[in-house]
């Protein structure tokens, strides 16, 4: 089964461990279910990290990318409920990627997820894009334990928009990250698909210098409409 559209939201947190139970029952019975039925959502899944940092990782799968900076979706962030404004106000990290998803190779939901984020040459996009279809994730995907890949670029423009609106406080992105998705069984093999096809050297070609950022992650809790 592929995404949920052509727009996703991902948020990477942490907050110190005196407030985890907490954040994570704010999580489960509210944040996630206010998110998916917004207009434009469809499903959302968060996760806790086996090796990453910082250590929870959640995504929103939308229509389009554009969901992620309307009006609607941006009165809402500058409106939150008290519940949810006593959380964020203890996030000790809190990073945001709003994708465009271009690569969708996905065919099941998966128990573990690896990220990998990096950052390309602008110029390498569409070379990219081609490897990622033709090369990567069919490799990747006939590893045992495997079950789908996708890839997305942050808009920056979309990333923006709350801060233009004035209804978040983060820092701003000057970049175009990627993030590509590896879902799967179990974290072995989406650990091993990564370490596979997402080095520095496989990556080069495509503008990137500097190693990949790379988090493995295990399920905790999903919802959809």
């Amino acid at each position: 089964m592929p995404l949920y559209g052509k727009g996703m939201l991902i948020t990477l947190t942490q907050v110190s461990a005196r407030d985890e139970r907490d954040f994570n029952e704010w999580y489960n019975r509210e944040h996630i279910d206010e998110r998916v039925n917004l207009p434009g959502f469809h499903r959302a899944r968060r996760y806790v990290a086996v090796r990453a940092t910082p250590k929870y990782l959640a995504t929103y799968e939308c229509d389009s990318v554009a969901d992620l900076a309307t009006p609607d979706y941006l009165k809402l962030l500058a409106n939150q409920t008290p519940w949810s404004q006593a959380v964020m106000a203890r996030f000790t990290h809190f990073q945001r990627l709003t994708l465009r998803m271009l690569v969708d190779q996905t065919h099941g939901v998966g128990g573990a997820l690896a990220c990998v984020r990096f950052v390309p040459d602008p110029r390498r996009r569409k070379a990219l894009v081609e490897w990622l279809i033709t090369t990567a994730f069919p490799k990747v995907i006939q590893r045992p334990g495997m079950l789908g890949a996708s890839a997305g670029e942050n808009d920056l423009e979309v990333a923006h928009a709350p801060l233009h609106d004035k209804s978040m406080d983060h820092p701003r992105a000057e970049e175009a990250e990627w993030a590509v998705l590896l879902e799967g069984a179990d974290v072995p093999a989406v650990s091993a698909a990564a370490r596979l096809m997402f080095t520095t050297t496989k990556l080069r070609p495509f503008g990137v210098e500097t190693a990949p950022t790379v988090g493995t992650y295990r399920l905790l809790f999903g919802n959809q409409r």
